[in-house]
């Protein structure tokens, strides 16, 4: 995971993931223009193993971690991998993915756990929480948060993504949750990650703690 090299920045082709325009808008008389990001929606998942009481995470590289660790002076040439190694955009978050695919919700968040994770869960164990918007100053797409609860017995897989993802899992007992929360940071992870986190403390980990 931690193998990277030969990083370097280029100019941004046409891509099935992000597009980059400019939005134009009059609010109360004065004309406005607004940068913006078009991106899929996507779903998240808290996975909570309960025969073992273990929070399940996927830790993985993430190049905009990655970049905003290195100085804007080194940013227009080859970087320097030993001065910024790639431990720098390594981020643990929630089981998540991109809506891409015909497919319901449900569906997605279920094909999320299985190639990431490696539980082979059931719609029906799959909870919707809540929707939200993320990344609200420059793209605002919407996140669909599910809670699902697995046993040692629905691990059917090895987990770590697809093609060519490289994906780490992680577990963490409820005690050690709470210390990455009150951590003084920075924390990598995702602030959807953080919300997941303590909506699961708030409503699920009493019932679970030892």
């Amino acid at each position: 995971m931690e193998d990277v090299k030969d990083v370097y920045i280029s100019p941004l082709p046409d891509s099935p993931y992000v597009k980059p325009f400019r939005l134009n808008y009059t609010q109360n008389g004065k004309k406005k223009n607004w940068d913006l990001l078009e991106v899929h929606d996507s779903v998240a998942i808290i996975v909570f193993n309960v025969t073992r009481r273990r929070m399940i995470f996927v830790k993985q590289f993430r190049p905009a971690i990655y970049f905003n660790s290195i100085q804007p002076d080194d940013r227009h040439k080859p970087i320097d991998t030993e001065k910024y190694p790639a431990s720098l955009g390594i981020a643990l978050e929630m089981c998540a993915g991109i809506i891409d695919k015909k497919l319901s919700i449900e569906e997605i968040a279920k094909e999320e756990v299985l190639e990431e994770c490696g539980y082979d869960v059931r719609l029906e164990d799959l909870h919707k929480i809540t929707s939200y918007r993320s990344g609200v100053g420059v793209q605002g797409s919407l996140q669909t948060f599910f809670y699902c609860e697995v046993t040692d017995d629905m691990k059917t897989e090895q987990g770590g993504g697809v093609d060519d993802e490289i994906i780490e899992v992680v577990e963490m007992t409820i005690p050690q949750i709470e210390q990455m929360i009150n951590s003084p940071g920075p924390i990598c992870s995702p602030p959807s990650c953080l919300f997941a986190l303590m909506w699961f403390l708030h409503y699920k980990a009493d019932k679970y703690r030892k």
